[in-house]
This record gives C-alpha cells, structure tokens and sequence, in this order.
C-alpha cells in the first residue's frame, strides 16, 4: 500500500499492486485494474518511485521503512 494525496489534498491510500496506468495530463491519474481513476498532487516519478520503495520494504523485510509507509500494528 502506498500514500498519495488526492488533488483536493485528501490522504488516500491504494493497493500499488491494482496500478494498472499513470497518466500526466497535466494532472497525474493512477488508473487502477478494478476501473477506479484517482487524480494525485505527486507527479507520476513520485507515484513510481513509492511503489518502488513499497517493494524494496516487501522484499527487505521493512529495511526501508520511510514515514509514507509506516505499518500500524
């Protein structure tokens, strides 16, 4: 699960793993397998590189852990 934050400035959180596409148009829109469109203030590089991170933190074991990733428990 990534962190983004929806153009009116609304937390949201999305399963990276349903980003079926990113667009730039100027807006960034994460485009989800499920249908769902999500316009974001972070650019379609930040989308990318949380997912990346969010992988590398799966893989490591929560090596990784910065504070959009935080895991409640």
């Amino acid at each position: 699960m990534i962190r983004l934050t929806r153009i009116n400035r609304i937390p949201l959180v999305i399963n990276s793993d349903l980003i079926e596409h990113i667009e730039a148009t100027p807006d960034t829109v994460v485009s989800l397998t499920t249908g769902q469109k999500f316009i974001v203030r972070e650019t379609a590089d930040e989308v990318i590189e949380r997912v990346i991170r969010f992988r590398r933190e799966i893989l490591h074991g929560g090596e990784e852990r910065g504070p959009e990733l935080r895991v409640v428990t």
